[in-house]
């Protein structure tokens, strides 16, 4: 179950007992950390208006929008942002929206973007070096 959570992407993911187990959006590091606590209030606090469901794609796409802001690096995670960004700033060079076909590009990138850090965030679970040099950018 995907969800935004004051502003920040939440997950809740099943475990193999049967019970459940939250992940909130760390600002700090792009990853998730683990909260439970907070699993009934957003699961039973839905008319609050800071608490919204997402789908998968809506949970990656809003997880690499933060990303994309709030950070800066090297390598192909960041070409790829780069790509997003020159969209972006293009069309309003050109004073209009994205096309559809920019706009379905935008979303494709994103989704590929959430599953590459999360490769990264695998790889380093398993007790593997990170193979993203990032870093936080105030200027977000």
């Amino acid at each position: 179950m995907y969800f935004e959570y004051f502003h920040r992407t939440y997950r809740i993911d099943e475990t193999p007992e049967g019970g459940m187990v939250g992940y909130l959006y760390n600002w700090d590091t792009g990853g998730f950390d683990p909260r439970t606590d907070i699993i009934d209030r957003v699961l039973f606090d839905m008319g609050h208006p800071e608490i919204s469901t997402l789908s998968a794609e809506e949970f990656a796409d809003e997880t690499e929008r933060n990303r994309m802001r709030y950070f800066d690096g090297d390598g192909p995670i960041f070409a790829l942002y780069d790509t997003i960004r020159g969209l972006y700033t293009q069309a309003k060079e050109e004073g209009r929206e994205l096309t559809d076909q920019e706009a379905d590009l935008v979303y494709a990138l994103r989704q590929r973007t959430f599953h590459m850090w999360e490769e990264d965030f695998a790889r380093q679970a398993a007790g593997e070096p990170s193979s993203v040099n990032y870093w936080y950018d105030s200027n977000g």
